[in-house]
């Protein structure tokens, strides 16, 4: 029970230079938007062509238009649409950014065993070099814990420090040691909304390629106060050919991506669980991800 390496999604999609190129990236969550919304239908956006059916979902995410859907509009409109048009609105996102803020509920089955209760996590992330600062918050399990990434000082190792009443002395650490590994399947480059959309694209790769037959349900949950429109991917090849036997992925209605994902087993026991429950983009000055700083307890 040492430390760290956790959590899922910072990587490769959310780049300074690509979101220099895209005039479409997102605003803060809860943030009113001045795009118009679409003027087809969402019962009709089945019958347009692909490009039309991409067009159609970032402007009704952008206006608004897409949350104010109610449950049964939304299963209608997602089960009528091209099988690509999810994948290339995912892909081309943007599915993050280049530095912002969020919290996150997780929790990962370890050696067989579930946790009796979430990880609750405080993560900064900041592209180009990758840093990252990451703290287990008190309400959740390993309260007090902190962690800190920075690509440009070691690319393998990470920086951290147990937390709780002990409060061991902080240490340098690989990032696939046995201390990262000891509570994550993950290694800390793996925080943020990219991973999980890299990871969907990856899968449905996969699924094209092998031919393999997958089966999909749609509906619309709230996941701790989060409404979202959820993907239940199914696949009877399972693992390890693929990530998991069946995922539920749970779409923001306001921003191109993923905000929950539950993973399952070939035994059908759920074996990873995240909520992301605030995301903001913020600009960071070099003290964030400075071990040094006297806001953290290194």
């Amino acid at each position: 029970m040492l430390l760290a390496a956790l959590m899922t999604g910072a990587a490769a999609l959310a780049t300074p230079a690509a979101f220099a190129q895209n005039d479409d990236t997102p605003p803060a969550l809860d943030t009113v938007s001045a795009v118009k919304a679409p003027t087809t239908p969402s019962a009709q956006v089945g019958k347009l062509t692909l490009d039309q059916q991409v067009k159609w979902l970032r402007a009704a995410q952008q206006s608004g238009a897409m949350e104010k859907l109610d449950d049964a509009q939304l299963v209608a409109l997602f089960q009528s649409l091209d099988p690509l048009a999810l994948p290339r609105y995912i892909k081309e996102g943007p599915n993050g950014y280049p530095s912002y803020e969020f919290t996150m509920s997780r929790s990962e089955r370890i050696r067989g065993q579930w946790p009796d209760k979430p990880d609750h996590m405080l993560v900064r992330v900041a592209h180009e070099p990758l840093r990252i600062y990451a703290k287990w918050l008190p309400d959740g399990a390993h309260a007090g814990q902190e962690v800190i990434y920075d690509e440009s000082r070691r690319t393998d190792e990470m920086y951290g420090h147990l937390g709780g009443i002990l409060n061991v002395m902080p240490l340098w650490t690989s990032l696939n040691g046995a201390l990262a590994r000891a509570q994550s399947n993950h290694d800390v480059r793996d925080l943020g909304t990219e991973y999980i959309a890299n990871q969907y694209l990856t899968e449905g790769k996969k699924y094209a390629e092998s031919g393999l037959p997958r089966s999909t349900t749609v509906a619309v949950k709230t996941i701790d106060g989060v409404r979202v429109v959820t993907f239940t991917f199914e696949t009877p090849a399972g693992q390890p050919q693929f990530y998991a036997r069946k995922e539920t992925l749970g779409l923001d209605l306001r921003h191109p991506y993923f905000r929950t994902v539950e993973s399952y087993a070939n035994d059908g026991q759920i074996f990873e669980r995240i909520v992301f429950e605030t995301i903001s983009p913020k600009t960071f000055d070099d003290a964030t991800f400075d071990p040094k700083n006297k806001a953290y307890r290194f």
